[in-house]
Parts: C-alpha cells; structure tokens; sequence
C-alpha cells in the first residue's frame, strides 16, 4: 500500500498550487501564462486524486479543490450574464424567429380571413338560417351576448382567463405542428367560429358591433394564432422535406429554432389579453379602441421586421449553441 507524507508533499507542491492561484485571479493572461496556467491545472488535477486517496476528508483536499475550481472557471469562461441572455433574446433570437415566419403567417392569415368571409356569406344568406340558430337565439346573441362576452367578467380576470387561454392554444400549435394536422385544424375551427358569429351579427344587422368589439384585441390575437401554426407548421415541412440531413435532426434543429416563438407569444397574448379585458370592454370612442388593437399589431411588425431582419442579416439562427444543442452526425 502506498503512503503518502501531506506535509512533505504539501511543502513540495505548495509553490506550484499558489502560482495556479495566482493566475487563475488575472483578467487577462498571456499566451505563455495560459499555457502554464493548463499544465499547473492539469498538474494539481492530479496532486488532488493523489490526496483524495489517502485523506479524502482532509482540509487540504478542500482548499486544493477550491483553487482548482477557480482555476477552471478562469481556463472555461464563466457563465453568461443572465441580463446579456435575455438582451439576446428579445433583440434577436425572438425576433428572428418571427421574421422567418413572416411570409407563411401573411399566408395563414389570407386563408383564415377567406375561410370566414366565407363561412359568414354562407350564413348570412341562407335561405334556411333558423336551422342553424333558431330566430330567438340570434336576437339574444347580437343584441346582449356577444358585446356581453367581454364585460360579464371583472376586467383583470378576463383578461387572465383569455392570456392562459389563447397561450395554451398557442403552445399546443407549435408543440403539436409537427403531425401537420392539428394547427390547421385549430385554425379552420376558429375561423369558421368566427365566420359563423360575422354572420349572424349581420344578419341581426349588428355588424357596428360585431367590429368594434372584436377588432381591438383579435388584430393581434389572432396573429399571434397565425404565427403559432405557421412555427408549428415549418416544424412539419422540416420533418417532410429534411434535405440532406435525417429527418429526427431536421426536425430538432427547427423546434430548437422556434420554440422561442412560443415563449414570446405569451407575451405578445398578455398584451392582447390586456387589450381584451380592459380596452375592449372600455367605454370609449370606437376609433381610440379600434386605434389601440392596431398600434398594438403595427408594433409587433415593426419589431419583427426591423429587428429580425437585422438579426436574420447578421447570421442569427435562434438555434442553441453548437456545445448545447450537442454534436452533429455528419450524414451524407
């Protein structure tokens, strides 16, 4: 069995461990100190298993391995400045994101609004409408339930109950974009929901209303919606058309990419759910309200256009980094 002397071999490395000390407190270091820096390292490193061995509870394992954490966070860098992550995020990882998606969520966007039109022409000119909502019931759903709606409930709580809601439905567009399926079945839900409700509405000649109740928080509302199924459904089209990669890491490279889209629009719907609770209901002016929903929109492309653009100009992915998001098979 070998025996170790801790003093002796605390008085012949000592120097070596205070001289790794000393360079691991330096901002910066040469090229020749951090060459010596990594052989001091790798050196105490192994005075430490040395000691760990005979004295594993011993007050110079402590110190020793304190020093060479200290020295390793220096060799690696320490972590990034949680203010900095979070700069990164809003500047250019989500508005990247976004901008990549501007194209398929005008798209989106086109079919929905043609999907409703529809759906309301169909219902305001059929020539049997009470057998889809008796006479009775559209008279109580355009004169008092659908204004109703947004004022039955104290404004804070509706506007929380939308928020998780419409963030729920959101999340589940991305998650689930990839079957290819469920975000264009949410989307031909609500817009025949919505088609159905701008029919009534006009046939109970309350379309005045119809408008200024919705317009002010679904502008946004309903974009967001679009650029969830839109991320949801590049999701799909990676797992469809990988190109040159294997389909499980296409589809992992773009999920990594935009699921950022579903953490920022939690955000962009607590505004719309503000918006909803405290705007819409509110008595004010038609054109101030109306005015508010549409700031509200033209700020969200403002920021994705200017912002992403820039981002998507200077090479910005939104992706992990090559460490975090692991190693790439090379395939041919």
């Amino acid at each position: 069995m070998v025996t170790v002397d801790i003093d002796a071999f605390i008085a012949v490395h000592q120097p070596q461990w205070d001289r790794l000390d000393q360079l691991a407190t330096r901002r910066r270091l040469s090229a020749a100190e951090a060459d010596q820096m990594l052989v001091l390292y790798q050196r105490a490193s192994t005075h430490l298993s040395m000691i760990q061995a005979v004295e594993p509870d011993s007050p110079v394992a402590a110190q020793l391995s304190a020093r060479i954490g200290r020295a390793r966070a220096h060799l690696t860098g320490a972590g990034e400045n949680v203010f900095t992550s979070i700069a990164y995020f809003f500047a250019q990882a989500l508005p990247v994101a976004f901008y990549r998606l501007r194209w398929l969520t005008l798209i989106i966007a086109v079919g929905f609004i043609g999907l409703a039109a529809a759906t309301g022409y169909w219902v305001y000119h059929h020539p049997q409408i009470d057998l889809i909502m008796p006479e009775a019931a559209r008279q109580q759903y355009a004169q008092e339930d659908f204004v109703n709606y947004y004022s039955e409930h104290p404004s804070s709580a509706f506007a929380s109950q939308v928020w998780t809601n419409n963030a729920w439905i959101a999340a589940q567009c991305v998650a689930f974009g990839v079957t290819g399926i469920w975000p264009v079945w949410i989307l031909g839900l609500n817009s025949i929901n919505v088609g159905v409700a701008a029919g009534v509405m006009y046939e109970q000649e309350a379309a005045q209303s119809f408008w200024v109740n919705i317009l002010p928080h679904g502008l946004m509302e309903m974009t967001a919606v679009f650029v969830a199924a839109a991320a949801g459904l590049r999701i799909f089209w990676a797992w469809v058309a990988p190109g040159q990669k294997k389909r499980l890491t296409s589809v992992a490279e773009e999920a990594r990419r935009l699921i950022t889209v579903a953490l920022g629009l939690c955000l962009v719907l607590l505004v719309s759910g503000v918006v909803e609770g405290f705007v819409t209901p509110a008595p004010w002016p038609d054109w101030l309200r109306i005015g508010i929903g549409a700031l509200v929109l033209g700020a969200y492309w403002v920021y994705t256009l200017l912002l992403g653009r820039r981002a998507y100009l200077a090479g910005v992915t939104g992706d992990l980094g090559r460490y975090d998001s692991g190693n790439h098979e090379l395939t041919a």
